[in-house]
């Protein structure tokens, strides 16, 4: 009587161990850790994009002024602002860069204000950049290129770096109309 006990509890156990029940906890354990491997978090995805989708021309933006509102020529309508170059030299310029933004007096690179870590998205004709504290607005306003900066949020103070309100690509710089400061003496 003894062995037929154990007998019935060891066949017991045997079928009791490969039920559907058990299998179906199983493979979800299994699917679950599959899951978790395979998808990355949305953090992971967003700083890849990010990273890839940064136009180049951000990596160096130079401040430019509206000169002259009723030209059609957009070289001549926008130019190099005489105060901030030669005068009292606070412009900034930008560059964006992965997961900086770097704001640089335009007559001391070494007079530099960092912005680490920011999320972007692009639509259309603007990209948006946004830290804790504000959201930056660049739109291209024209094919040259001619890009506005707009700063939402907490107001941006920097130390002897004035933002302005338009920015062009270092290299298409040499094709807007220039004031040259020759012997100004501010």
């Amino acid at each position: 009587m003894k062995n037929i006990i154990i007998n019935f509890s060891l066949v017991t156990a045997l079928l009791a161990s490969c039920s559907p029940a058990t299998e179906k906890k199983v493979e979800n354990t299994a699917s679950t850790a599959v899951k978790k491997d395979a998808v990355p978090t949305s953090g992971q995805i967003e700083n890849h994009i990010s990273k890839a989708d940064i136009p180049a021309d951000f990596s160096v933006l130079v401040p430019i002024d509206l000169l002259n509102r009723k030209s059609t020529n957009t070289y001549e309508k926008y130019g190099i602002e005489f105060s901030g170059n030669c005068y009292s030299c606070d412009l900034a310029s930008l560059s964006i860069t992965n997961d900086k933004m770097v704001w640089t007096n335009v007559c001391d690179e070494n007079d530099t204000f960092k912005i680490n870590g920011f999320s972007f998205s692009i639509e259309e004709n603007k990209t948006i950049l946004k830290t804790s504290e504000r959201t930056y607005i660049l739109t291209q306003i024209d094919k040259a290129p001619v890009y506005e900066l707009l700063v939402e949020g907490q107001k941006l103070q920097l130390n002897n770096k004035r933002i302005s309100r338009y920015f062009t690509t270092k290299k298409t710089l040499p094709h807007f109309k220039e004031h040259d400061c020759g012997d100004f003496e501010g």
